[in-house]
């Protein structure tokens, strides 16, 4: 497969995972206005906003192989690099507060707590791993940092 073929293909599966995060969105929003319960319309709610922003992620690829160029250099990247590894320390300290809480609840039966912390946990989870991701990009951009 080519390189120019590989890329449309990569195009086409964003645009066509777009329209399902775009009815992932028109979903989560039926349900919501179906339900008052405070537990499923923050579940909805949560997955609409994610949908959103993985629509996002998915239009930002296809554009930067289809027609905008996307870069990242090292001197941005250096700009904001002290700030993302404060970040980064902010992020530890949620995923400590998550993992306490969760410990202090165990086994008191509050299970919709414990639902909902363990969904918190996962997603601090989440934000660490995206950054630490970030620091191999910066070191193959800016092996001299």
């Amino acid at each position: 497969m080519s390189t120019k073929e590989l890329q449309q293909e990569v195009i086409d599966n964003m645009r066509r995972w777009m329209k399902i995060e775009n009815a992932s969105v028109a979903s989560t929003g039926n349900i919501m206005e179906k339900t008052n319960n405070p537990i499923v319309r923050i579940v909805m709610e949560i997955i609409q906003r994610d949908s959103q922003m993985h629509y996002r992620v998915q239009e930002l690829i296809a554009d930067s192989l289809e027609s905008k160029t996307v870069a990242l250099s090292p001197e941005e990247l250096a700009d904001v690099w002290e700030m993302i590894e404060k970040h980064i320390e902010l992020e530890k300290k949620t995923v400590e507060l998550a993992e306490k809480s969760l410990a202090a609840l165990k086994g008191k039966r509050m299970l919709v707590q414990e639902y909902l912390l363990n969904y918190l946990l996962k997603d601090e989870q989440k934000h660490n791993e995206i950054l630490d991701e970030l620091e191999p990009v910066k070191n193959k951009i800016y092996p001299y940092a």
